[in-house]
């Protein structure tokens, strides 16, 4: 039994172990953090948001100061997929943003069977209105 819990990230119930989407491979059990099992990548803020004034000239070009914001990008060990970004002080650990109660998933997932992996989604045209002012 598995239960998708983001884009990239399952839990596998019979195990009780993250895994990636992705490629399929265990990653960290599910009673720990997932981010403790993934690559992490500290990358540098002005790499993301660059700077919009020329910091020749200006102290403050609304660029994040890397003394004070860091940017964790979180990636599977087994095939390089980018599973989360989190923004943060630097130094700070990584937030555990993701404690679910894996007997009681364990029983809602009995009871709703398994989430097709790819689910049949129907081509229904959505009718849009087009406001003119």
């Amino acid at each position: 039994m598995h239960a998708n819990m983001t884009e990239y990230l399952r839990i596998n119930l019979d195990t009780e172990m993250w895994e990636c989407r992705n490629c399929n491979n265990e990653i960290v059990s599910a009673r720990d953090n997932y981010k403790r099992g993934l690559l992490v990548h500290d990358r540098p803020p002005h790499e993301i948001h660059q700077p919009l004034l020329d910091a020749e000239k200006y102290e403050y070009t609304f660029c994040p100061d890397p003394e004070y914001m860091a940017i964790l990008e979180f990636y599977c060990p087994h095939c390089g997929t980018m599973i989360e970004v989190e923004y943060t002080v630097p130094g700070h650990a990584p937030v555990h943003d993701m404690e679910p109660d894996i007997d009681d998933l364990k029983k809602k997932v009995a009871a709703w069977g398994d989430v097709p992996e790819r689910p049949e989604i129907p081509d229904i045209e959505i009718p849009r209105h087009v406001h003119q002012h």
